[in-house]
C-alpha cells in the first residue's frame, strides 16, 4: 500500500465500500504516513462539512479533477 493507492481508494473507504483488508491496509498505511493521514482526515471533515454527513455522487468532471489534484500531491510528495 503506498499513497497513490490510498488517493485510489479514499471515495470507497469513506463510504465503507471495502473489504475488511483493504480497510486495515489503508489504515495502516495513514497511520504511518502523515501526508495520508491528512488527507483521509480532511477529506472526511469536508464531506462532514458539506453534506452533514449525507453522501452524494460528485459530478464527474469534479471527481476527475479532485482526482487529478490528488495524484499531483502525491507525486510532489514522494519526489
Amino acid at each position: 500500500m503506498d499513497c497513490q493507492d490510498v488517493f485510489r481508494q479514499i471515495s470507497d473507504y469513506l463510504d465503507g465500500d471495502i473489504d475488511a483488508q483493504l480497510k486495515l491496509a489503508i489504515e495502516a498505511h495513514a497511520c504511518g504516513c502523515h501526508h495520508c493521514e491528512v488527507v483521509v482526515d480532511t477529506t472526511r471533515q469536508t464531506i462532514a462539512l458539506c453534506c452533514d454527513g449525507r453522501l452524494f455522487a460528485l459530478p464527474i468532471q469534479v471527481r476527475e479533477r479532485l482526482h487529478a489534484v490528488l495524484k499531483r500531491k502525491c507525486r510532489d510528495h514522494m519526489a
